[in-house]
């Protein structure tokens, strides 16, 4: 007589990680950056956003790459931990050595993530960090603003990403 495997568990997405659950996924698009003291320049990206079942948290990682050439640019991985309240907690780390603990809010209806540095690790210029993510006619847009002992806060970077 055969028997039939156990059914697989059920999967469910925390409580905390559902008002952001629209991020889940991949995301591949382009973008510029820019600041006072280089070049600007234009970069294609892919974004990651993971969550392991029934916990509070999201895991993600961004690679960038030259528009023109292919050649690797820039990555960083991170958690963000949404709070039920609206308000969320982002870790990230860069390849650059830089490390960023992020605080915010996000807003479930308007699908937008603001975040602010609370620290800047192991950055000798870089003083602070903004980062705004949201949805604009189904596509994920993000800037960046950076601060560092030379600048005040200003665009770095801004791009428009498209889920696969």
């Amino acid at each position: 007589m055969a028997v039939n495997p156990p059914p697989p568990p059920q999967v469910t997405v925390h409580p905390a990680v559902q008002p952001l659950s629209y991020l889940l996924g991949t995301w591949r698009g382009q973008g510029e950056g820019s600041f006072p003291t280089i070049s600007p320049f234009k970069y294609s990206e892919e974004l990651q956003f993971s969550h392991s079942p029934n916990k509070p948290v999201i895991a993600y990682s961004s690679k960038t790459w030259k528009l023109s050439s292919g050649e690797a640019m820039h990555s960083e991985s991170g958690y963000w931990r949404p709070k039920l309240d609206g308000t969320i907690e982002v870790v990230i780390a860069q390849s650059t050595g830089l490390v960023e603990v992020q605080k915010g809010e996000y807003d479930a209806e308007r699908r937008s993530v603001k975040l602010k540095s609370a620290l800047v690790g192991n950055a000798s210029k870089v003083k602070e960090i903004t980062r705004v993510f949201e949805m604009v006619n189904g596509e994920l847009a993000y800037v960046v603003e950076m601060a560092t002992n030379l600048t005040s806060l200003q665009s770095h970077l801004k791009a428009i990403l498209k889920k696969i």
